[in-house]
């Protein structure tokens, strides 16, 4: 079914009096116009110096915060909540590309999220959903898809989106054939499993496509060997409970960002899905917020509902408060020793959902992280678009580029949580929420 988005008549619009947050992290620009045109943003200026097309659509952006589509470079559409994986792949394989996916990707996109990256699915359904998405006949942000988690073995039952390798030949065939299938990055897991050839060739034959690898960093030798083989992003701020970063894998990243001809050393932290879990737990109120059951059959949302009934216990977190003290400290020996921070949430884990986990993640860099707005805002926007080479067609409000915009009532600089309701969303032109 094709989805007629709001506005879709409309091919001139004209945003006007808002304040303007571009996403390069410069100061905002008060009473803004933005001008769109179709898909494209026209121009960008103040009710002092634009001229409003007499033909265009007046969207009254008065009182509201106007900033580019958020991305969230850490999701995975095929999972939304429930607290047992291996049930889970067990029971939704079947419908994860015609339902579950879909759901996932159209609360995304009514939460402000734009543009995503999913790392780890099934290689057919990744690419239909990304396909469908793009082509108008489903609504979503727009996704890079991993396709498969490229690992050393598969975990029992995930074979279906899990690849293993054995030896560094069969390593880049794996990477040629995702590669060949059209994914947009690789998604390398549990390295630290793998011999050093095996690692290098799947960072070397993905470069060679032209695909950055992303990586997991749970564990240190993870770090170690996935800086030596060259990889461009790491996901996460480790499942270990030791207080710091080993200092010699601080050295390694301060080694490898001073190298200016590599460009910058990129890291998801995916952050807040440890540090609130405490929060969560004593107050579950959160989870009965039904923007997560949109698209999702009732008996899928009872399935969810029923197995994260009693939040404390549930063998996927019982570890998470212990690791809470160490995440402030890691956090910021990455960001000294000059890596590019990109938000990224692991939506999708048990009681995660696409709906409201990127508001949450932005809102832990800037309360309790001590970042700056402009620069966690800059963190969901500019860099993300930049490391997924995407950078001169969006990412920031700027002229010729895409017009993906949300909008929020209130200022998002002095409360980030706005976010979490956002009034207004734009996508290539088209008002997919308008409150």
């Amino acid at each position: 079914m094709l989805i007629i988005p709001l506005g879709l008549i409309a091919q001139k619009k004209a945003l006007v009096g808002g304040t303007l947050i571009n996403g390069f992290g410069n100061e905002p620009i008060k009473n803004s116009v933005v001008i769109i045109e179709n898909e494209t943003i026209k121009k960008v200026g103040t009710i002092d110096n634009i001229s409003i097309p007499i033909d265009a659509e007046i969207i009254s952006t008065e009182g509201m915060s106007i900033l580019p589509g958020l991305w969230d470079m850490h999701v995975h559409l095929m999972i939304t909540g429930h607290s047992d994986y291996t049930y889970w792949d067990k029971t939704y394989l079947p419908v994860f590309e015609n339902v579950i996916m879909p759901a996932s990707a159209h609360q995304l996109l009514l939460a402000g999220i734009t543009s995503a990256r999913d790392l780890g699915g099934p290689l057919k359904a990744s690419l239909q959903v990304r396909d469908a998405i793009n082509s108008g006949k489903i609504p979503g942000p727009t996704m890079y898809m991993s396709g498969p988690f490229i690992q050393k073995k598969p975990y029992p039952g995930t074979e279906a989106f899990r690849w293993g390798v054995n030896g560094d030949k069969d390593a880049r065939a794996k990477v040629k054939k995702l590669a060949r299938a059209g994914v947009d990055c690789i998604k390398l897991i549990d390295q630290d499993q793998m011999s050093m050839d095996e690692i290098q060739a799947i960072v070397d034959e993905a470069h060679l496509n032209n695909l950055k690898v992303v990586a997991h960093s749970h564990r240190p030798d993870e770090i170690r060997l996935g800086l030596k083989a060259g990889v461009d992003n790491f996901e996460h701020t480790g499942l270990s409970s030791s207080p710091a970063y080993p200092e010699d894998i601080i050295q390694m990243i301060k080694e490898r960002t001073a190298k200016m001809n590599l460009g910058p050393l990129y890291w998801t932290p995916t952050i807040e899905v440890l540090f609130n879990h405490d929060y969560v737990v004593k107050n579950p109120e959160g989870l009965d917020n039904n923007s997560w059951h949109l698209d999702l059959p009732d008996s899928i949302v009872t399935d969810i509902k029923n197995s994260i009934s009693k939040p404390g216990e549930l063998p996927y977190f019982q570890l998470t408060s212990i690791r809470k003290p160490t995440l402030k400290t890691k956090f910021k020996q990455l960001k000294d020793a000059g890596v590019v921070m990109m938000i990224g949430t692991d939506s999708g884990v048990p009681m995660k959902f696409h709906s409201q986990s990127t508001w949450n993640e932005l809102d832990i860099w800037v309360r309790e992280l001590g970042v700056s707005p402009l620069e966690a805002i800059k963190s969901a926007t500019y860099w993300p678009s930049k490391f997924m080479g995407v950078e001169k067609k969006v990412g920031t409000i700027s002229e010729g580029k895409q017009a993906d915009i949300i909008g929020v009532k209130g200022d998002v600089l002095r409360y980030i949580s706005l976010l979490q309701d956002v009034d207004l969303v734009i996508k290539k032109g088209q008002i997919y929420k308008n409150k």
